[in-house]
């Protein structure tokens, strides 16, 4: 169980983390860019984050459905805190899912093809995904962590 723990807190911190630091840091130092440098800019930072990401709903999903029902009995037996985070994760995935087939897709071609207008508006999109995204992921780490002592 504390392997499982473990690298599941890794995987959070490393796709919460990610998202804290490109929104909250470096969003705003990107932000006064032209967009020329600041849109390619974005490109590549998000195309490697991205791999990160993929990486930790992976070691996610496996760790925390292998605590679940390896560990604690099933969803039955879970505390309320353990289905709060499941769904919120969840929802953080699918939200990351459609972030990356459709406007991650669009900035992508977009930049490909020199339309930085549109890549803007592509980015502005991702932008209020993560947003989104970030909130629940903090709020996820609050239940994870606080959970067991309600």
């Amino acid at each position: 169980m504390a392997i499982l723990i473990a690298i599941h807190v890794l995987a959070a911190v490393v796709w919460v983390g990610g998202m804290f630091f490109a929104y909250l840091v470096l969003r705003p130092a990107a932000g006064p860019l032209d967009p020329a440098a600041r849109l390619p800019l974005w490109h590549r930072v998000l195309g490697r984050f991205f791999i990160w990401v993929w990486a930790s709903m992976l070691v996610l999903l496996a760790s925390g459905f292998g605590m679940i029902f390896g560990y604690l009995g099933g969803f039955a037996a879970a505390g309320i805190y353990v289905h709060i985070m499941a769904g919120t994760g969840i929802i953080m995935m699918l939200l990351f899912v459609y972030l990356y087939f459709r406007p991650w897709r669009q900035f992508a071609a977009a930049i490909a093809g020199g339309r930085l207008p549109e890549a803007a508006a592509q980015l502005n999109r991702t932008r209020k995904i993560v947003a989104v995204n970030l909130v629940l992921g903090l709020a996820t780490i609050v239940v994870g962590t606080s959970g067991r002592f309600w």
